[in-house]
C-alpha cells in the first residue's frame, strides 16, 4: 500500500449540506475559518493528491493559507453520482458547500485541466466570493468534443463525438481493477507516463509516480462516475452524450462557461499550460474528430463535417473577449512541458502562481 500522503501534509474529511469531502493541507494549518484561501481543484481521473507539490511550496512561503480538495467520485471524497445535464454544477455546488461550511470569505481558485471547467463554473455561480483564478491545462470553456471554430459551435446539436462512449473501455477496465503495474500500454501508469507528462521529458521520481497512480486509481468507474453513459446515432462517431458521468458533464450540450466574459466584476485570471499536451490541444489525441482525421478513427467525414475541436484556440478567443470586457489575463507557457505543468516543473509553476496571487494583473488586457 502506497503511503500517499507527502510529509508535511494533511488529510482531513469536511462534512458538509451536500456531501463529506475530502481536503489537503499542509500541517498544522486549520483548513477552516473566515479569510482567504487558495483552494485547489483537480482534474479528471486523478485526486487532490496531485497538488500536493503545490500545496508545500506555497505553504512554505507564509504567505497563503493553501487547500486542496477531492471532487465527488475521486479520491477520499464520498462518492455521490454525477448528474451530467447539470454540467459542471455537481462539483461547483460541492465547491460553494465546502466554501461555507469552512467559513471562507474569498477564495483564489486553480483548477487543472477538468477542475478548470469547474472553478469557472464556481465563478459564474458566485463571482463575488473569488479573488482571483488560475487555469493549468483547462478544458475549453465549450467543453470536450463536439464544437468546431474559435467560439465553440456545435457541429450536432445533441453533442455527437463528446461524451462518455469516447473513454477507452480497456483503460475504464483498468481503472476499475487497480491496475498499478507497467506493462499493461492502456494502463494507468502507462497514461500517466504517455500523456499526463510530455514524452521524453525527465522520469519522475518513483515514489511519487505510485502516489500519482493510487490517485488514479481513486476514481470511480460506472455510469454515474468515470466515464459515464453514452447513446448511440447514426452520425458519426457513432456517440453523442449520456446523461450521468464524468464525461458527460463536459459535453457541449451541457457545459458552457463562455459566459464569464459577461461577468460585471472580472477576477484576475492566470492561464499556464505546457506547449507539449497531447490531452487540451487544438490536436488533441482525446479527441474523437483529430483521431478521425489522422485515420485512428475510421469513417471520419472530413473537416468540413467534423473538424477537430481547437481547445486551446478557443480558450484563447474567451479570456481575449473576457480582457476586451474589462478583466484581465496572463498566459504563461511552458516549453517541453506536457499536461501536467503542476507535475513537471513544479518549481515554475509555483513561480508563476505565486506571481499571479501576490501581484494580480489589474490592467484589461491580454498580459501574455
Amino acid at each position: 500500500m502506497v503511503d500517499v500522503l507527502l510529509p508535511g501534509i494533511t488529510a482531513t474529511r469536511v462534512a458538509t449540506p451536500r456531501l463529506t469531502q475530502s481536503v489537503l493541507h499542509p500541517d498544522g494549518i486549520d483548513p477552516a475559518g473566515p479569510g482567504e484561501a487558495v483552494l485547489f481543484v483537480h482534474g479528471n481521473v486523478s485526486s487532490a493528491l496531485f497538488w500536493q507539490q503545490s500545496l508545500l511550496a506555497l505553504a512554505g512561503t507564509g504567505r497563503h493559507r493553501v487547500l486542496a480538495v477531492d471532487l465527488r467520485s475521486y479520491g477520499d471524497t464520498d462518492p455521490l453520482p454525477l448528474d451530467a445535464t447539470r454540467g459542471a454544477r455537481d462539483w461547483s455546488d460541492d465547491l460553494a458547500a465546502l466554501i461555507e461550511t469552512l467559513g471562507l470569505s474569498r477564495v483564489h481558485l486553480v483548477g487543472w485541466s477538468m477542475g478548470a471547467g469547474v472553478v469557472l463554473q464556481y465563478l459564474l455561480d458566485a463571482p463575488e466570493r473569488v479573488s482571483s483564478v488560475a487555469l493549468v491545462a483547462p478544458i475549453s470553456p465549450y467543453g470536450f468534443g463536439g464544437t468546431v471554430g474559435a467560439d465553440g459551435v456545435l457541429v450536432h446539436p445533441d453533442g455527437t463525438g463528446s461524451g462518455g462512449g469516447g473513454a477507452n473501455p480497456d483503460f475504464v477496465a483498468a481503472l476499475a481493477a487497480g491496475d498499478t503495474g507497467v506493462d499493461n500500454p492502456t494502463g494507468p501508469r502507462a497514461v500517466l507516463r504517455s500523456f499526463y507528462v510530455a514524452p521524453g521529458s525527465l522520469p519522475l521520481d518513483p515514489r511519487l509516480e505510485d502516489v500519482f497512480v493510487a490517485s488514479m486509481i481513486s476514481t470511480r468507474t460506472g455510469a454515474g462516475h468515470y466515464p459515464g453513459d453514452a447513446v448511440t446515432v447514426d452520425a458519426w462517431p457513432g456517440l453523442a452524450p449520456g446523461t450521468r458521468g464524468v464525461l458527460n458533464t463536459m459535453a457541449p450540450t451541457f457545459f458552457d462557461v463562455s459566459g464569464i466574459v459577461d461577468l460585471t466584476d472580472k477576477p484576475p485570471v492566470l492561464w499556464i499550460r505546457g506547449d507539449a499536451d497531447q490531452i487540451v490541444s487544438d490536436t488533441s489525441v482525446f479527441d474523437l474528430a483529430f483521431l478521425g482525421s489522422v485515420g485512428a478513427v475510421p469513417g471520419w467525414p472530413g473537416a468540413g463535417d467534423f473538424a477537430p475541436q481547437p481547445m486551446v484556440t478557443q480558450t484563447r478567443s474567451v479570456l481575449d473577449r473576457y480582457a476586451a470586457t474589462g478583466g484581465a489575463y496572463r498566459e504563461v507557457v511552458l516549453p517541453d512541458v506536457g499536461h501536467s505543468p503542476h507535475v513537471e516543473r513544479p518549481h515554475e509553476f509555483a513561480v508563476a502562481l505565486l506571481e499571479h496571487l501576490d501581484v494580480p494583473a489589474e490592467a484589461p488586457a491580454n498580459l501574455r
